[in-house]
């Protein structure tokens, strides 16, 4: 595990962007990466954005959802809007790159239909698909992808994708299961806010009720396990 703490969100972006395009940079083939949902990739896909738009080869990179909420394409809540209104309409990549989880569809069905898809396209070794990247964020309640920890069980499912329930909305949520992510080369959690520094503390070290939160039970199978970090997030650490 390496941890990566910088002084703001916006430095966290900014870093990981750096990972990112030297990554792909230096495979020189195609990349396959499962996008994660939220306020600081927002600042991630911005700064691609605005400074990479030109700088990564986006044919080589084929972008997949690590979960979305099961709303139409245009909601305000789709972690598909999100990508596409801050990085996807202003870079040029080829849409058959592109692998949405439909929202708008039956959640058991589309889990059904996205994992073939993910089947069809990421490698496979041993039957897993492996991602070369899983981008994670983390709840202050400990969730990471749509996994919380009423619904741990999903989290160790043999299924590809599996289909979780908001333990405050009851929203559906189609979502990586977390023996997918923990098969990806690597894995990187993106982390800002001091509201969850009392979660990253206890995951981080082992602490406290560390077991129930799903995020503590991402442990790659055989990749590389990154933490991007502000100092308000790791301030406990």
């Amino acid at each position: 595990m390496s941890l990566h703490i910088y002084d703001t969100a916006e430095d966290v972006a900014t870093e990981f962007a750096k990972y990112l395009e030297q990554f792909i940079r230096q495979k020189n083939t195609s990349v396959y990466i499962a996008l994660s949902g939220g306020s600081t990739p927002k600042l991630l896909f911005k700064h691609l954005a605005e400074q990479y738009h030109d700088k990564i080869n986006w044919k080589n990179v084929h972008l997949f959802w690590g979960d979305e909420r099961c709303v139409p394409s245009d909601h305000a809540d789709s972690n598909y809007k999100m990508t596409f209104d801050n990085l996807l309409s202003h870079i040029i990549i080829p849409w058959q790159n592109v692998h949405r989880i439909i929202g708008e569809n039956d959640p058991h069905e589309e889990a059904m239909r996205y994992s073939e898809e993910i089947k069809s396209i990421v490698p496979m070794v041993n039957g897993v698909p492996v991602f070369d990247i899983v981008m994670l964020g983390m709840g202050d309640d400990g969730h990471t992808l749509s996994i919380f920890p009423h619904e741990m069980h999903l989290f160790n499912s043999q299924e590809i994708c599996v289909v979780a329930t908001h333990p405050t909305s009851g929203q559906k949520r189609v979502s990586l299961s977390g023996n997918i992510a923990n098969h990806a080369a690597n894995i990187a959690f993106m982390v800002t806010g001091e509201n969850k520094a009392e979660r990253m503390r206890e995951i981080i070290h082992k602490e406290g009720q560390w077991q129930k939160y799903p995020a503590s039970h991402i442990k790659p199978a055989n990749g590389r396990l990154m933490w991007y970090a502000d100092k308000s997030a790791a301030k406990l650490l």
